[in-house]
């Protein structure tokens, strides 16, 4: 690889990764953003409260109108779990930028 190939290379690598870094920094500034909110859904899920909400709609006291995803079992224990995994993803590829990185 020539001089002019090599700088052109690592000018392409400079770019996407500056557009990775400022999108990830983006959708982490959100992701942090709304942790207070998803504390409050994982509280709520699966309490005395979410047990009673949940009676009300099997029992048809809610209006068909209302959005309730929320009282599926689905959608919050789902929402839970691909937090988790994303935490240990992020942990995961943190440790080894971490470790790869030189400063």
């Amino acid at each position: 690889m020539n001089r002019i190939e090599r700088i052109t290379e690592m000018e392409r690598c400079l770019d996407a990764s500056r557009q990775a870094v400022d999108r990830l920094t983006e959708a982490f500034d959100a992701y942090e953003a709304v942790q207070k909110d998803y504390l409050k859904l994982s509280d709520y899920y699966g309490s005395a409260r979410w047990n009673e909400d949940y009676d009300a709609d099997a029992a048809g006291k809610l209006p068909a109108s209302l959005k309730r995803g929320v009282l599926s079992e689905d959608a919050v224990y789902d929402l839970i779990t691909d937090n988790h995994e994303l935490a240990v993803r992020m942990l995961k590829v943190i440790t080894k930028a971490l470790q790869d990185q030189a400063l």
